[in-house]
């Protein structure tokens, strides 16, 4: 007897999203007659979550899990890939409710990763060739740039863009990872994903997309997740040298 694959889904974390999310469902709905939604809404007050439910319960293609309050963007995805799981889907997509990534790149993903099983996860990256940011001044472009050169140095990532919330994870791999032992709770869950895949032995290939600047509201980056991502990897990097100097004491 043969199983149906079930269709990717793309996991969306909302919190005061009601302006934007919309207009993404219902693209995402229309260019991807096959594509399922997870809304992973953390009780947004501005309406977000109220709507979701609506549009759950008129489209069979998209489904809302909902928390009661605001957990962070790592346990929103984290609780968004076991649900997923759970039920059986092979791809899972992580993407922004706020519009900055493209209806039309979430195409390149799914096929970069359903080409080829060999590959475990799929980078949207604005940092290699054909890669861009729309909407953003040189100072957020070099700080972008900068910490991901950091990143790569500290733990030996050929990655150009471990930072990117835009991806896709085949299931096989988000089994393996240690994911409750994940410690960041902001955007460093990005980088901590990444190179926990990369220490798991994971395929990881990046692919170039156009990184718009947000339609609405402001932006969740706070000089704390900056610090507590840059703490993160520092450590993490400290660990992999003094393993590779002593590697009596793993």
């Amino acid at each position: 007897m043969t199983t149906e694959r079930l269709p990717a889904i793309v996991i969306v974390p909302t919190y005061n999203e009601r302006f934007t999310l919309p207009v993404l469902v219902d693209s995402l709905l229309t260019e991807y007659p096959n594509l399922h939604l997870l809304i992973v809404d953390d009780d947004s007050p501005d309406g977000t979550g109220e709507w979701a439910r609506q549009k759950e319960r008129n489209e069979s293609r998209v489904n809302v899990l909902h928390r009661p309050a605001k957990s962070g963007l790592a346990s929103a995805y984290l609780d968004g890939f076991a649900w997923a799981i759970e039920r059986g889907y092979e791809f899972l997509m992580q993407m922004d409710a706020d519009g900055s990534h493209r209806i039309g790149d979430v195409g390149k993903l799914l096929t970069c990763i359903e080409a080829d099983d060999a590959v475990d996860l799929v980078i949207g990256s604005r940092w290699i060739p054909g890669g861009q940011t729309r909407g953003w001044g040189r100072h957020r472009v070099a700080l972008s740039r900068a910490g991901n050169i950091y990143i790569q140095l500290m733990l030996g990532l050929d990655i150009s863009d471990a930072t990117a919330g835009f991806r896709v994870y085949r299931a096989s791999l988000l089994r393996r990872l240690p994911v409750k032992a994940i410690e960041s709770r902001g955007y460093g869950f990005q980088v901590e994903m990444t190179y926990k895949a990369h220490r798991a032995g994971a395929s990881i290939t990046e692919v170039p997309i156009v990184f718009l600047e947000r339609r609405a509201g402001q932006s969740k980056m706070s000089a704390d997740i900056i610090i507590e991502e840059f703490a993160h990897v520092t450590r993490w990097g400290m660990q992999r040298l003094i393993s590779r100097l002593y590697p009596q004491r793993r």
